[in-house]
Order: C-alpha cells, then sequence, then structure tokens
C-alpha cells in the first residue's frame, strides 16, 4: 500500500521509488518474452518491462514489478520520459503504469476493501468529474491525505494521495484467483480515468495471453 501523502523524506522515497525507472541500470540481453508463474497463473512479461534485475527469470515467483510506458503500454525506453518538477534534484517520472503481480495475500480483497473498510474512513462530502466521485479520508485515520475514486460504467476504484512536495499517486489493485495486481499511476491522470481503466484491461489481458479479460474482477 502506498503511505499517505505528507512532507519529508518518507514522502520523497515513496514517489522516487516507485516512479523512478530502475531497469535501465543492467543491461538484459535475453529472450524478449518470459513464461513466469506468480501463484499459479502464467503470464508471459515482456523482459525489458521487469523492473528488478532478479526477476528477470522464468518460472514459478513470488511477485513480480513491472513498468509500462503510458500511452504506448510498451517497456519504457530509459532515456525517454516526461518530469513534472523534480525531487532533491531528481526528475520525477509521471509517464507510466507501475504493475505488481503477488501471490494473493491473506488480506481482504481490493474490492471488499473498497465496499466495506474504506467507507468507515470517509468524510461525509464527495465531489464528482466525468462519472468519477471522489471522496476524501478522514485526518486521524490510516489513510489521511488521501482521496478515494469510484466510478460505476465502467467499474473503477482508485485510492490516490493528494499532490504535495510531490506528484500524488494513485493506486488500484484487482484479485485474481490466487493472484493480486497492483497497479499505480499519477493522480494527474485521473480526468482520463476511463483511458487508464481501458489501459490496465489491455495489459492484464496481454500478459494473461488473451483476447479479453473481465474488467475489475
Amino acid at each position: 500500500m502506498i503511505a499517505a501523502a505528507g512532507g519529508g523524506f518518507g514522502a520523497v522515497a515513496v514517489v522516487v521509488y516507485l516512479l523512478w525507472p530502475t531497469w535501465h541500470a543492467v543491461a538484459f540481453s535475453g529472450p524478449k518474452q518470459l513464461p513466469i508463474t506468480v501463484g499459479g497463473m502464467l503470464f508471459n512479461v515482456p523482459s525489458d518491462a521487469i523492473r528488478m534485475r532478479l526477476q528477470r527469470r522464468s518460472g514459478a515467483q513470488d511477485r513480480i514489478d513491472l513498468a509500462f510506458a503510458y500511452p504506448e503500454l510498451t517497456p519504457p525506453e530509459p532515456q525517454k520520459h516526461v518530469t513534472v518538477g523534480t525531487v532533491d534534484e531528481t526528475p520525477v517520472v509521471i509517464d507510466r503504469i507501475l504493475m505488481s503481480i503477488a501471490v494473493r495475500s491473506d488480506d481482504l480483497g481490493w474490492d471488499e476493501r473498497v465496499r466495506t473498510i474504506y467507507p468507515r474512513y470517509l468524510q461525509s462530502g464527495s465531489t464528482g468529474e466525468n462519472g468519477l466521485l471522489g471522496r476524501a479520508f478522514l485526518e486521524g485515520t490510516p489513510y489521511k491525505h488521501e482521496d478515494l475514486f469510484t466510478a460505476d460504467t465502467p467499474a473503477f476504484a482508485a485510492r490516490c494521495t493528494r499532490d504535495d512536495l510531490t506528484p500524488g499517486i494513485c493506486l488500484s489493485q484487482r484479485r485474481i484467483d490466487n493472484v493480486d495486481v497492483t497497479f499505480r499511476f499519477p493522480r494527474a491522470w485521473l480526468p482520463q480515468w476511463r483511458d487508464v481503466a481501458s489501459a490496465t484491461d489491455r495489459l492484464l489481458s496481454r500478459l494473461r495471453g488473451r483476447d479479453h479479460v473481465a474488467t475489475h474482477q
């Protein structure tokens, strides 16, 4: 989970870790696609999209961390990115979707949390634009300084930190059988939330080698 946005080194470290490209540090000359199994589910993964060196191998893994350029949905080019400001003189990259695929945790699934847990911590007021409903989390809760955005058509839910010293980041998840899939993307993309929802669908479909997947399972 993304920690609540705020000042200081913690917020800076989170954003730099989540958004700064790490794959360019090590040249990879192996296969372009790697068959990787997570939680018994097979994914055909572009090797250049894998962020962590130790994960660049075929076979069973507990987790893989990926990055894709947006809107192209291809592995990012190391020297091609869009930035907004700097963090300690380091550019903050905002042109990519980060995707983590991990063995299912013991926590409640994303849909259950959106329906039954998060509403307990939300303020009563809400804002709506372009079919997207936004509600702020209460101060003094585990999600302070964050907002929850939801929509029905298509189904969409994202928990987002607010722009502060660093740009806000949104988190959205899906649980499919024994696998938890997490997407992270800049809050600045929310006005185009339908395009983002479609992009995450296409990414998951492509990695699973299917023509389509059910939206937001």
